[in-house]
Parts: structure tokens; C-alpha cells; sequence
């Protein structure tokens, strides 16, 4: 991306990208299933945020490819959905 970018779209990208795994530790921190839920949810969100900006970037810079982060993204959001539905599922309390 051109470096007017950088401290726009890209610090967003970033942000939106490094909340994902800070959440899901927060939740974890909290050492209770329903806040662990609750975290993993917001990480998603973050993950659909991430998406978000990558859209806006590949119709802003068509020439770029931003096929591996959006295929990666999606991986994380297929694992956060699995991961929620197998805590609400799990009798474990923590």
C-alpha cells in the first residue's frame, strides 16, 4: 500500500488484527466460561472489522493482493464460531 496509507487504513487493519488474539487472552484471563464466550465473541467481531478493511483495501488498490490475509481471516473466524459453539456445548464451568 502507498505510504499515505499507512497510518490510516493500515493502523486499523493492525489494530483490528492484534484485538483478535488479545481478546481471546482476556477472556481466558478471566477464568470463567460465559466471560471466555463473551471475549471470544468481541474477537470476532474484530475479525469481521478486519474483513471490513480489507474489503475497502482491495477495492482501493485492486493491483494488491490481499487474497492470503482474507483467507486467513476467514480460518480464524471458522475456529472462533467452532470454538464459541464447543464452549456453550462443553459442562465444563472453569
Amino acid at each position: 500500500m502507498p505510504k499515505s496509507e499507512q497510518f490510516i487504513l493500515i493502523s486499523q487493519m493492525i489494530r483490528a488484527a492484534i484485538s483478535i488474539p488479545a481478546n481471546i487472552a482476556e477472556g481466558w484471563g478471566r477464568n470463567h466460561k460465559i466471560e471466555f464466550i463473551r471475549f471470544l465473541n468481541i474477537a470476532y467481531g474484530s475479525a469481521t472489522e478486519l474483513e471490513t478493511h480489507l474489503i475497502i483495501a482491495k477495492n482501493e488498490y485492486p493491483k494488491i493482493s490481499f487474497s492470503k490475509a482474507e483467507n486467513l481471516n476467514l480460518e480464524i473466524q471458522k475456529m472462533l464460531t467452532s470454538l464459541v459453539a464447543k464452549m456453550k456445548t462443553s459442562p465444563r464451568k472453569y
